[in-house]
């Protein structure tokens, strides 16, 4: 039984695009990789790949994992400039034995040498909207909203599971600032034994729970992958509060080896899309209610709103 599932609607298409992968018995790996990099390709999803939203310098500084179930295989590429798919170099260095996490100009010489596609990753639009969150930013003091990593898991019909991240982190974020994304165990984290998760929303946060790892650990220890969500988010939620009164913004996918998923978050309108085999494409709302997520298929009115508001232009200045 194959399945795919993926944070935000933003990997609606990169899902179908995958799941025919998965249909025709391809490989999970795969599968991942090429949801992402359509994610990645796509210049309307400023949280991700092209388009991206840039640093405080206006920079677009580009974060991916990406972790092979079966292998334990491991790849991570952190602040990489002007590759079009971090994600598939991620894949790439999952192959690697050593050095496969690798930041900054290493990570952007790897590449290079590799034969990954060059390309410069900041667009008008991004420039713009980079210039009308400084002036909004003088009035609010509040620059780090927009921070939504793609996140997809999935299993594949001969049972090998695998999962990967793409982002360009936080708004206006320091230079060289990493968050959770290519870190293996918060951001995303894969085991074929078990099942895989993948996190999105404030990284600094998602770290300090290991989260990925968390829901993986709590499904082999035996809760259902929907209990694994909500526990996870929910005890980091509340460990986050009591230590230091507040936590950001916490969401999770994660499916089983047998190819059921869940979700869980700590905010209402986190979006994520899922196909199963014999199954048609979903895309779920979700709604928090004390540590424990609900959710409901996406309405058309949501969707085309969705729509809408990702595709809009943003007015010269």
């Amino acid at each position: 039984m194959w399945t795919i599932v993926a944070t935000w609607r933003m990997a609606l298409e990169g899902v179908q695009e995958a799941s025919k992968i998965l249909a025709e018995q391809g490989d999970a790996c795969d599968a991942v990789e090429t949801a992402g990099k359509m994610v990645e390709d796509n210049q309307w999803y400023k949280s991700v790949g092209f388009g991206g939203l840039p640093n405080e310098e206006m920079d677009v500084e580009l974060d991916a994992g990406f972790m092979n179930g079966n292998t334990m295989g491991v790849g991570a590429v952190a602040g990489i400039h002007d590759f079009a798919n971090p994600i598939s170099i991620a894949r790439r260095l999952s192959r690697e034995e050593t050095n496969c996490m690798l930041a900054g100009l290493g990570a952007e010489r790897f590449a290079s040498h590799e034969g990954f596609e060059r390309k410069n990753m900041l667009t008008d639009r991004a420039k713009r909207l980079y210039r009308e969150k400084i002036q909004e930013t003088k009035q609010t003091q509040n620059p780090y909203k927009g921070h939504d990593t793609v996140g997809i898991a999935a299993v594949d019909q001969n049972g090998k599971i695998a999962a990967g991240t793409s982002t360009s982190g936080l708004f206006l974020k320091k230079p060289g600032r990493i968050g959770d994304s290519p870190v293996v165990g918060s951001g995303f984290y894969a085991d074929s034994e078990t099942g895989a998760a993948c996190a999105t929303g404030l990284g600094e946060d998602l770290m300090k729970g290991c989260i990925s790892y968390e829901i993986v650990r709590r499904m082999k220890d035996g809760e259902g992958v929907q209990d694994a969500c909500d526990h996870a988010v929910s005890a980091l939620e509340q460990k986050l509060r009591r230590s230091r009164g507040k936590a950001g913004d916490l969401s999770v996918v994660a499916i089983d080896k047998n190819g059921n998923y869940g979700a869980a978050t700590n905010i209402d309108g986190f979006s994520f899309v899922v196909m199963k085999e014999n199954e048609e494409l979903k895309v779920f709302v979700t709604k928090a209610n004390n540590g424990h997520t609900t959710y409901s298929e996406a309405s058309e009115e949501w969707l085309a709103e969705y729509m809408s508001t990702h595709s809009a232009l943003v007015e010269k200045k």
